[in-house]
């Protein structure tokens, strides 16, 4: 569409009323679709959900390289980027993994920070005294600290420093001991995400929060989640998020999301379907050493990503008017029937 309209002459006359005709109705054949694609419309559910501010979590996970000037700079570039939480892992080596697993070299030497995987988690470990200090470096720079935590020990460690959200990952979602004490021994939220999860195991999550002093509705908020580094798009799966709030928006605080994809364009995706939490992986350099690199945003993608998630954000509104302000003078010289309104008025008199 141009923003002119060139003038009419004064003798022309459209079309004759006489002559207008129903436009034909053309008859297209039936197209389906997968059943991986179909998701239901509810229009209702559409016009009673809230969109919140979205939220998003830079996981700098074990990104820092065991170094904790390195994990300090990562939050300072998540804050300047835009990220509402800084996110690390802890994990007990040797309570987490078997005694195998332990002494198993690392599946990918190149990648490894140590002779055998156990020691390579033992290097990128950060002691609870670390998660102390970027607590507080958090608390310094205005962005909030948390944790994903893989064991019993790991949980009552981080459970100590009372952060605001503690996170389970996908791996560890089933651990019933460790949640137990994130459930009764802790009071913020817990974000758990459902990654190789089953549809049998995800509503088991939900209902061992709903027990005890879980109080899951206040205290939960479940992620969409691919386990794999990095996903490619046909497995990230985002109609999971509508499965998600079909059955458990009314359970739950919250839905998120966890992308381990490359690109930035799914998590608007993702926050469109209705997921208010958003982590992604966040390095300063992708090409550094470690497996999880390749799957992370850089200061540049994040920053990005957290402008287009506010952007998409203030979009989701409906129209307060069917005729907004800005666009009465686009109306006014560019629709039919509004610009040619004198003209046509005419024409219908000679008619």
């Amino acid at each position: 569409s141009g923003s002119s309209q060139p003038g009419l002459r004064k003798h022309f006359c459209p079309v004759s009323p006489r002559r207008l005709r129903r436009p034909t109705t053309l008859s297209l054949p039936a197209m389906s679709e997968p059943a991986s694609k179909k998701a239901r419309t509810d229009l209702a559910a559409l016009y009673d959900f809230e969109y919140r501010k979205p939220k998003v979590i830079a996981e700098i996970g074990c990104n820092h390289k065991g170094e904790l000037e390195i994990a300090k700079e990562l939050l300072t570039l998540a804050k300047e980027a835009g990220a509402n939480v800084g996110k690390f892992q802890k994990r007990t080596p040797k309570e987490l993994l078997t005694p195998a697993q332990y002494s198993a070299p690392h599946p990918n030497p190149h990648n490894s920070f140590g002779a055998t995987y156990g020691e390579h988690r033992e290097f990128l470990e950060l002691s609870l005294d670390d998660h102390r200090k970027l607590q507080e470096h958090c608390k310094k720079i205005g962005l909030e600290y948390s944790a994903s935590v893989w064991d019993t020990t790991a949980a009552k460690e981080i459970v100590s420093l009372s952060p605001s959200l503690i996170k389970v990952g996908s791996p560890s979602n089933q651990h019933w001991e460790m949640q137990r004490v994130l459930r009764d021994e802790y009071s913020g939220e817990v974000h758990i995400s459902t990654g190789m999860t089953t549809k049998e195991e995800i509503e088991k999550i939900v209902k061992f929060w709903e027990e005890g002093k879980g109080d899951a509705k206040n205290r939960l908020v479940l992620y969409n989640c691919t386990s794999g580094y990095p996903v490619p798009f046909e497995d990230v799966c985002l109609l999971d998020i509508r499965l998600l709030q079909q059955k458990y928006q009314h359970r739950v605080k919250a839905i998120g999301f966890s992308g381990h994809h490359l690109g930035i364009a799914i998590d608007i995706a993702a926050y469109a379907l209705g997921a208010e939490w958003n982590e992604r992986h966040f390095t300063k350099d992708r090409t550094w050493k470690g497996t999880d690199h390749a799957a992370s945003l850089e200061p540049a993608g994040l920053a990005k990503l957290c402008r287009d998630l506010q952007a998409a954000h203030t979009a989701m509104r409906f129209k307060a008017t069917d005729v907004l302000d800005l666009e009465k003078e686009q109306r006014a010289k560019l629709k039919w029937g509004e610009y040619n309104k004198e003209i046509l008025d005419k024409c219908a008199k000679k008619a």
